[in-house]
């Protein structure tokens, strides 16, 4: 099993929004970073598990945990003239975007905030906290998933 964290703005799409969803099960479409794609794309399976992290917000932080339930597929949001991650030269016979679907699984009584995240030496190396990383798509260590965890509990 791989760990990940996944980057939303809550007034776009918040872990509340999720679990209102039909069987709390949505697609995580909308990437447009290569690198966040690669890790989608090429490392993603079914069954691992991620971080669900709000993101340019008053707090900024980690809010619960979210399953990925699909293997990556195209996103279509890429073929949509009307949609605003729209892609012109996005090809439906080679999809240059990929989309995974997400299901809840726990929404954490308490935000684990980003300035806390930053304080705490056994995350110091996690991708969230590198300087000049503001991918929406992130690999976590096990050391570091369960460091993260140890908050919550």
């Amino acid at each position: 099993m791989n760990y990940w964290l996944m980057k939303s703005e809550p007034d776009e799409f918040s872990i509340d929004d999720l679990m209102a969803c039909p069987n709390q099960t949505e697609a995580w479409h909308g990437i447009r970073n290569y690198q966040a794609r690669n890790f989608m794309r090429d490392m993603m399976q079914v069954g691992d598990q991620a971080f669900f992290y709000h993101s340019s917000c008053k707090v900024p932080g980690i809010v619960g945990i979210v399953e990925v339930v699909t293997r990556p597929y195209p996103d279509s949001s890429a073929f949509n003239p009307n949609s605003k991650y729209f892609d012109p030269k996005s090809d439906p016979a080679q999809p240059r975007w990929v989309s995974v679907d997400i299901r809840f699984v726990e929404k954490f009584n308490d935000i684990i905030p980003l300035s806390l995240i930053k304080t705490l030496p056994q995350l110091a190396d996690m991708y969230l906290v590198s300087k000049g990383s503001r991918l929406s798509i992130q690999p976590v260590t096990a050391e570091q998933w369960h460091a993260v965890l140890m908050l919550t509990r």
